[in-house]
């Protein structure tokens, strides 16, 4: 019988799992790419509170921002549920140390106003009470 050389048999064994789309260690298959969802649907809602929570606390700004807008809202399924999340958001009247921002009114005064159109990706996995930020892009409105 033949001896098959370490070489060939690691060469065979390669091609053997690429050919079965084996995934490289860290990334995700997508199962189901990016769809519209509704913006009142829970796993949204949720990720969007973490974005903004994230948001605030990344901000240097001593206000607290919130969404005025969803522009969109989509959901893709890969080893987690992601969510896709374009925001217009805008500068309250409240300052951080205040705490949340759910009843703070957005700035009336044209010099302290501000506000972004931000584009936010959020990774949950509800079954381990996880969310992790994967992009976070916001521009000046």
């Amino acid at each position: 019988m033949a001896r098959l050389r370490p070489g060939l048999l690691l060469l065979m064994a390669t091609v053997a799992l690429a050919s079965r789309g084996v995934q490289a260690w860290g990334s995700s298959k997508v199962v189901r790419k990016f769809q519209d969802i509704s913006e009142s649907y829970v796993y949204v809602e949720q990720a969007l509170w973490f974005a903004m929570k994230e948001y605030n606390e990344a901000s240097k700004d001593e206000y607290t921002f919130k969404v005025l807008q969803i522009l969109k809202s989509q959901e893709q399924v890969t080893d987690s549920l992601d969510y896709l999340l374009e925001v217009k958001i805008a500068r309250t009247m409240c300052k951080k140390a205040s705490g949340g921002n759910e009843n703070c009114l957005v700035q009336r005064d044209p010099k302290m106003q501000k506000m972004f159109h931000c584009t936010f990706i959020v990774a949950s996995k509800p079954w381990n009470f996880e969310l992790n930020m994967l992009k976070k892009e916001c521009q000046p409105v």
